[in-house]
């Protein structure tokens, strides 16, 4: 599928583990989800941050980026891995809350 529809599919996998929606890139396709009980956020989206937005918004706690064409399970597999990686640097003291992700 292509980037602009794995994102959608990445986006409701993320929704169906409980993300709430909380922006979206005004300029891009950029897509933040918060996590469920904790103020770190997941952002899915077609190119990576930049070291100066990675400063920025420090509450990103992991990135799925997909640049190109991906299968269904290829999304899915993605996201399983940022799911892991979001719950792995949410269980560090400060992830979150000021400290940049790993």
């Amino acid at each position: 599928m292509p980037p602009a529809a794995a994102i959608a599919l990445a986006r409701a996998l993320l929704v169906a583990e409980g993300f709430l929606e909380v922006a979206r890139g005004a300029r891009s396709d950029s897509v933040y989800l918060r996590g469920p009980g904790t103020g770190g956020q997941v952002r899915v989206a077609g190119h990576a941050r930049t070291p100066r937005r990675r400063r920025q918004y420090p509450e990103v706690v992991a990135s799925l980026v997909i640049t190109g064409p991906l299968s269904e399970a290829g999304v899915r597999a993605r996201v399983a891995a940022t799911l892991r990686d979001f719950r792995a640097r949410r269980g560090r003291p400060g992830a979150g809350a000021g400290a940049p992700p790993g």
